[in-house]
C-alpha cells in the first residue's frame, strides 16, 4: 500500500505553488547565468543550434516569407526540447553532479511516452498558430508580395493592417503556449508526472500570480529579441542562459506534496 501511493502521481491540484516576487525573474537569469558558467561549452553547443534555426529561418525567408512566418512558430516547439538537455545540466549542477553532454542529450529517455503526449500537444497549436498566419497573410494582401528577401519591405508602414494582425494572432498562440508550457517541461523530466498534470500546473501558475508570470514572459521575449538582432548570435549565450534560468523558475515556483 505504501509503496502503491508513492507511485501514485499527484494532481494538478495537489502541486503547491510557491508565492514568487517581483525580483524573481532577475534572479532566475542570474543562476542562469552561473549555470552556463559552470558548463560553457555545453552551454555554446545548444545556443549554437538555437542561432542555426535563426538562420536556416533566414535563408528561408529569402525564398518563401509567408512560409517562414508560419514555421517561425517553430522555435517554440523546438526550443522547449533542446532546453531539455540544459535543465538536465542545471539538475546535475544543483544536486553536486558534473554535467556532461551526452548525458544532456539523452535526458528525455526516461520519460519518453509523457514527453510525446507533450510534445503532440505543441505541435497542435504550433499548427494552428502556422495556419492561422497564412490565413492573416493571405487576406491582408492581393495575392502573394513579393518582398524580395527584405525585411524591411515586409515592414513598410502600408502594411501596418497586417503587422498588427499579426502579432495579435501570434500574441494569443504564444501567451497559451507559454501558460501551460513555462514550467512543464522541467517538471516532466525531475518528476513522474503525467503532461496534463505538468500542463495543468503550469497554466494555474501563470493564472494565479500572472503579474511575475507575465514580467518573466516579456523578460524572455526581450532578451531573444536582442540576442537575434546581431545575427542571431547573442542567441550562443542567451539562448542557454534563458533554458538554464527556467529550470530555476520551475525550482522556484513548483513546491513538493508532503
Amino acid at each position: 500500500m505504501e509503496d502503491a501511493a508513492k507511485d501514485h502521481a499527484p494532481s494538478a491540484l495537489d502541486l503547491p505553488l510557491n508565492t514568487l516576487a517581483w525580483g524573481d525573474p532577475l534572479r532566475w537569469l542570474t543562476q542562469g547565468w552561473h549555470d552556463f558558467q559552470r558548463a560553457p561549452l555545453i552551454g555554446v553547443f545548444y545556443g549554437g543550434c538555437f542561432a542555426a534555426m535563426g538562420w536556416m529561418l533566414l535563408a528561408m525567408f529569402q525564398h518563401a516569407p509567408a512560409w517562414v512566418l508560419a514555421l517561425s512558430a517553430g522555435f517554440l516547439l523546438v526550443g522547449p526540447f533542446l532546453c531539455l538537455g540544459l535543465y538536465d545540466v542545471s539538475r546535475k549542477i544543483e544536486s553536486g553532479e558534473r554535467p556532461n553532454l551526452g548525458a544532456s542529450l539523452t535526458a528525455w529517455d526516461t520519460r519518453t511516452g509523457t514527453m510525446a503526449i507533450f510534445g503532440g500537444v505543441l505541435l497542435i497549436l504550433e499548427m494552428l498558430w502556422g495556419r492561422a498566419s497564412l490565413i492573416v497573410f493571405a487576406v491582408s494582401f492581393d495575392g502573394m508580395p513579393d518582398f524580395k528577401g527584405s525585411l524591411l519591405a515586409l515592414l513598410d508602414p502600408e502594411n501596418i493592417g497586417f503587422i498588427v494582425a499579426y502579432l495579435a494572432v501570434g500574441a494569443v498562440f504564444a501567451g497559451l503556449i507559454f501558460a501551460i508550457s513555462v514550467v512543464s517541461m522541467p517538471m516532466i523530466l525531475d518528476r513522474s508526472v503525467d503532461a496534463v498534470t505538468a500542463a495543468l500546473t503550469s497554466l494555474r501558475l501563470c493564472l494565479t500570480q500572472p503579474g511575475v508570470m507575465l514580467l518573466w514572459g516579456a523578460l524572455i521575449t526581450l532578451l531573444v529579441v536582442l540576442a537575434m538582432l546581431p545575427g542571431f548570435l547573442g542567441l550562443l549565450v542567451i539562448g542557454p542562459v534563458v533554458g538554464h534560468a527556467s529550470w530555476h523558475a520551475y525550482r522556484s515556483a513548483v513546491g513538493h506534496v508532503g
